[in-house]
């Protein structure tokens, strides 16, 4: 194992973090490493917006379900699906590019692109010594989100990056077995031993909370997960995404 699969299998989520804020340096190098990152077809349909306002910092913890540490990181980055540029790219040339735009698949090109360049943003901050939080709760309020960064149409913010010196750090938490995670071939068929590798599981993240909690929280994964899945949260999304001429064919 090399320094690259050593960090990126120690990677923890930081939720702690000091009042200290990142140098310009820091932050270019970061944004450079994520733009760095593979893009189909060199679409590159994604733009990254650094939150360092105090006050809009305050109003994305408040749309993100009050976490502190979306207001209290040393850099806040916020990842978007962007074709705004390819629309301008069209009358710029003269092309009828909005079909394309507006159809399912440039919308998964703009998110794919903005996921991949995001992973990478974390992992060259995480090997500066830094640490990082994904908020997916910035999807809480995307009409709020995108009136405070202002983004026009065919502007998606998709989620947060919570970047800064972490104060505390939890234990590293215990992900899917690769034997339930890896296929070879095709897609594995056998339900019986699907289950059994999730009760497996099941047992390895109890003990996990239960030794990190000292015994309050014994849950396992799947009842977690059961539960969060079985909550219909931002069912609103179809229709913003479409608000903002996204996703349309």
């Amino acid at each position: 194992m090399n320094e690259v699969t050593k960090l990126l299998m120690d990677h923890r989520s930081v939720r702690h973090f000091e009042e200290k804020p990142l140098s310009r340096e820091q932050i270019k190098t970061i944004v450079l490493s994520a733009q760095a990152a593979s893009t189909s077809s060199f679409v590159q349909a994604y733009s990254i917006i650094g939150v360092t306002d105090k006050e809009k910092k305050g109003k994305l913890a408040a749309f993100a379900g009050n976490q502190s540490y979306v207001a209290e990181n040393g850099h806040f980055l916020v990842f978007c699906a962007d074709l705004h540029r390819h629309e301008v790219i069209g009358q710029m040339e003269n092309k009828d590019v909005i079909p394309s735009i507006e159809s399912t698949e440039k919308f998964m090109v703009a998110v794919i692109d903005a996921a991949l360049a995001a992973q990478n943003a974390a992992v060259a901050a995480e090997s500066m010594g830094l640490g990082i939080c994904y908020i997916g709760g910035i999807r809480n309020n995307l009409e709020g989100v995108s009136e405070l960064l202002k983004t026009p149409d065919r502007v998606i913010p998709l989620f947060g990056l919570a970047v800064g010196y972490p104060s505390k750090k939890n234990d590293k938490k215990p992900r899917l077995p690769f034997e339930h995670i890896y296929h070879e071939n095709e897609y594995k068929q056998d339900e019986e031993a699907y289950r059994q590798e999730l009760e497996v599981y099941n047992r390895i993240i109890s003990e996990y909370y239960n030794e990190r909690t000292g015994g309050k929280r014994k849950d396992t994964w799947t009842s977690q997960i059961g539960g969060l899945m079985e909550k219909q949260t931002r069912m609103y999304m179809k229709d913003f995404v479409q608000k903002k001429k996204m996703d349309l064919r």
